[in-house]
């Protein structure tokens, strides 16, 4: 974690670079280094925050915080209306975590390991409550692709609606559930991985001020998405499906990877599963519900990424599910992912 902090070189840098007015790609590419060691920081006063406030409130605020970069990234782009660069993303955080970070933590760990265990009953209820989120979050969009064009109307946005509802009522119950009987599964205490080196007053203040940069920073990173596809020729669904979902979670990337390292898959699985799980049943419904005071956004996924939804969350469910892994099973995950990505690198503007 401490590596990334020269990072935030890029942060006084981006904001000078607004006001001399560089060009938007250097605007973009800076923003999103300044970004990440944020997201780092921001995470770690979480966990400081946590320490002090015991599991249960600890558990909230990860819960809650967990993916509050990925939050203010698509709120910035929800307010700028770039509807498709917003489902990119959230479709891109859900398979990078899944395919990326799982794959690359197994990978390496598997490297240096030979086998890899974890408890596969603690992965499968993460697994389930994913599949459950994937299938409320496609539920709009199969009904509007196999609708008749004449039959489909604008009640496809209550619709989203009432289902972005449904998904968010899950997600606070399932939270319950987990610190009832999971007290692990969200993060909430590892007392063996946290050392507490930060007074209560100065996490808060981390806290807050890293917040209002990241949200500065997403200001800056979403105006210069359009300029900056313009004149680099790169398509927008590579940028929301690829680029700003390996931005808001570069931080988490390497820590999964380094308790995969320490044989602690159970932390690992729970940090790439987990945060999938947070983006599908917070994040995203909480961004429809908040569109509704702007420019309404359904939650019609294009057919394509439903299809790697699906094919996502049954990979996950075969790897956490069976207890067990190796570096073999990381490769595969990470090959599919690039394979993903090189797609939508070439031909993703055609989509």
């Amino acid at each position: 974690m401490k590596y990334l902090r020269i990072l935030l070189l890029f942060v006084p840098l981006s904001i000078l670079g607004h006001f001399l007015e560089w060009s938007p790609a250097s605007i973009f590419f800076m923003a999103c280094l300044a970004i990440i060691p944020l997201a780092g920081l921001l995470g770690e006063a979480t966990e400081e925050i946590a320490v002090y406030t015991g599991p249960k409130v600890g558990g909230f605020l990860n819960a809650t915080f967990g993916n509050a970069t990925e939050l203010i990234i698509a709120f910035f782009a929800l307010k700028a209306g770039l509807f498709d660069v917003v489902k990119a993303s959230l479709a891109g955080s859900v398979l990078g975590n899944i395919l990326f970070v799982l794959g690359l933590s197994i990978f390496l760990g598997g490297l240096k390991h030979k086998e890899l265990k974890f408890d596969a009953q603690l992965g499968r209820f993460t697994a389930t409550m994913l599949l459950f989120a994937v299938i409320g979050l496609a539920l709009p969009a199969i009904f509007t692709y196999t609708l008749p064009e004449s039959l489909v109307t604008t009640q496809y946005e209550g619709f989203s609606v009432v289902v972005a509802a449904i998904l968010l009522s899950m997600y606070v119950l399932g939270l319950v559930y987990s610190f009832r009987n999971h007290a692990d599964l969200y993060g909430v205490e590892h007392p063996e991985e946290i050392e507490t080196k930060w007074t209560k007053g100065y996490a808060i203040f981390v806290l807050a001020l890293c917040t209002l940069l990241i949200a500065l920073e997403s200001e800056l990173l979403v105006k210069s998405i359009e300029p900056m596809t313009e004149a680099l020729n790169i398509n927008k669904m590579f940028v929301g499906l690829i680029l700003i979902p390996i931005v808001g979670n570069a931080a988490e990337h390497s820590t999964a990877v380094m308790m995969a390292l320490k044989n602690k898959m159970d932390i690992a699985i729970e940090i790439a599963v987990g945060s999938s799980l947070q983006i599908a049943l917070f994040v995203a419904p909480l961004l429809v519900l908040i569109s509704l005071v702007m420019k309404p956004m359904s939650i019609v996924f294009l057919p394509i990424e439903l299809a790697f939804f699906c094919g996502s969350v049954a990979i996950a469910n075969r790897v956490v599910s069976s207890g067990s892994t190796n570096w073999l099973e990381g490769l595969l995950l990470l090959a599919v992912y690039g394979m993903i990505a090189v797609g939508f690198f070439m031909v993703g503007g055609a989509l």
